[in-house]
């Protein structure tokens, strides 16, 4: 199981501090029915369940698979990646094909015959006396030929071939933006899923954490009702209670599994273990501190607008290249040939040599085209490119709103962001100085069972919301970098050295019995 095999080594201290961090929020509803069980328990016992629940430990390893080096990962393997990689290398070549049209157009052609033929007609003939009689002719003929030419043909005007070149040039532009996107893309989707990793690991420990404190209150309340301190209702209560927590573990189990299979999706691969980030995390505010300038680089600078906006621009120019078909080409061509037959032939069956002929030509001439009337074909063709063109233009508009939204969001979420995170570090710094009150307060009689588990309820949700918005923090991070069109490795590199904290992940097998829980007791 995942979550067993990450909470048992580690010294007391530093599994206290992680043990907190990950303990689930949802001890509110066993705080009724152990609250029945902690006032007819000694404290001892007390103080050993409560004890049960904090001594659980991260399994600390010497090194960790950083957020680098996992991107890193995901260049080599993602296939979307890849594949973008792969369409702009097959996009470079539109180039020297439209150049190619431009260039002077060079055929040869080379070839020999043998042909053979023999047969027999018929003949009318006439005496001197004038009277007519038919006769046969017998002949046969041989064969055997050579030829070779040269066609060369260079357009001098052509109105649709320099469209097409331009709108090359653009559809290369347009590759390229698009492939950088795609870069980009790939520092924001590996950041999600890798977050959504730590996310998924913490609520697992949390849950995991609350199911065994309730098993512990399950085996409490067992002896309680054992000695006539409780009634059956206080157990099956806390049965109920045990049971709906290790349904939440279930769930806990298959919501990391799934995020660990999307983080493989992009990087082919499984980890043992992450690094998070340390106490130390920076706060930083976006530099310029103003939204509307992140806006506006956006505006400029972000790669999927800008990849937009020369889509467009192929557009029109296939608009302009549709317009030359109702525009005259003029080519330049020239040839030189070469043929040569030589011919035997029999005839009465005396036999004939030397029967042939040669030739060698040379042309050179100037080609005027216009199509006249081809069906209606090129208009059509005409109608179809500027409707093409609107709908670029409209695909434009909605990047560039998009593009604004996500800009706008981003800033917001960063700024928001370190009011969340400083707002929760001195939540956190308020519950554990409540709850070590609380706890002192409990030794001395002063503070009920029902007030301690209260106090640790509300010290785990404030130390999961604290881990939960450095990571949100950092995402929003990397997607004002992204709207903007300036996330780059850098980026990377530099959030990976605020990853100081090592985090155990075992992926294992997916069985019915890994995702089990143990049995209630």
């Amino acid at each position: 199981m995942h979550g067993s095999r990450m909470l048992r080594r580690g010294p007391t201290g530093e599994r206290l501090r992680h043990e907190l961090k990950r303990l689930a929020c949802n001890f509110a509803p066993p705080a009724v029915f152990l609250g029945k069980i902690m006032r007819t328990t000694p404290r001892h016992l007390i103080l050993t369940l409560l004890g049960g629940v904090l001594a659980l430990g991260l399994a600390a390893s010497a090194s960790a698979t950083d957020f680098l080096q996992v991107y890193q990962q995901a260049l080599q393997h993602d296939p979307t990646y890849q594949q973008a990689y792969a369409n702009y290398m097959a996009a470079r070549e539109v180039r020297p094909q439209a150049w190619a049209a431009l260039l002077p157009q060079l055929t040869a052609t080379a070839g020999k015959t043998w042909s053979h033929s023999a047969g027999d007609g018929g003949q009318i003939g006439s005496t001197a006396g004038g009277n007519f009689y038919t006769y046969n002719v017998l002949s046969s003929s041989n064969s055997d030929g050579e030829q070779w030419s040269l066609n060369l043909s260079e357009n001098l005007f052509s109105w649709t071939a320099w469209m097409n070149l331009k709108a090359a040039n653009s559809q290369v532009a347009q590759a390229q933006a698009t492939y950088e996107a795609a870069t980009q893309n790939l520092i924001l989707r590996t950041a999600t899923a890798y977050f959504n990793v730590l996310a998924a690991v913490d609520t697992l420990q949390a849950q995991e954490s609350s199911l065994k404190a309730l098993t512990l209150g399950l085996t409490q309340a067992k002896e309680s009702f054992r000695v006539g301190l409780i009634a059956i209702t206080g157990v099956e209560q806390a049965r109920a209670a045990r049971d709906t927590a290790a349904a939440a573990v279930i769930s806990a189990k298959q919501a990391l599994a799934n995020a660990e299979d999307q983080l493989e999706v992009i990087t082919g691969r499984q980890y043992d273990s992450f690094a998070e980030p340390g106490a130390d995390l920076p706060l930083t505010m976006p530099n310029p501190a103003n939204q509307n300038a992140w806006v506006q680089t956006s505006l400029r600078q972000n790669l999927t607008l800008i990849a937009s906006r020369l889509g467009a621009d192929v557009a029109r120019q296939n608009v302009r290249a549709a317009f030359g078909a109702d525009i005259p080409t003029v080519s330049l061509v020239a040839s030189r040939s070469y043929s040569s037959t030589g011919t035997n032939e029999t005839l009465f069956g005396q036999e004939f040599r030397g029967l042939g002929s040669t030739s060698n030509d040379r042309q050179i001439g100037i080609e005027f085209s216009l199509s006249l009337f081809n069906g209606g074909a090129d208009q059509a063709r005409i109608h179809q490119t500027q409707y093409q063109a609107m709908a670029a233009q409209d695909a434009v508009e909605q990047a560039a709103r998009t593009t604004v939204q996500q800009a706008r969001d981003a800033y917001l979420g960063v700024i928001t962001g370190i009011a969340n995170v400083r707002a929760l570090r001195q939540a956190l710094t308020s519950s554990q100085t409540a709850f070590k009150a609380t706890e002192a307060g409990y030794k001395v009689g002063t503070q009920t069972e029902v007030d301690v588990l209260n106090a640790l309820s509300t010290l785990v949700a404030a130390q999961t919301n604290y881990a939960t918005s450095r990571y949100n923090y950092i995402n929003s991070l990397i997607q004002l970098r992204y709207a903007a069109g300036t996330l780059d490795p850098a980026q990377v590199a530099t959030i990976n050295r605020w990853l100081t904290t090592v985090i155990r992940v075992a992926p294992g097998q997916m069985t019915p019995e890994s995702m089990t829980p143990p049995p209630a007791p």
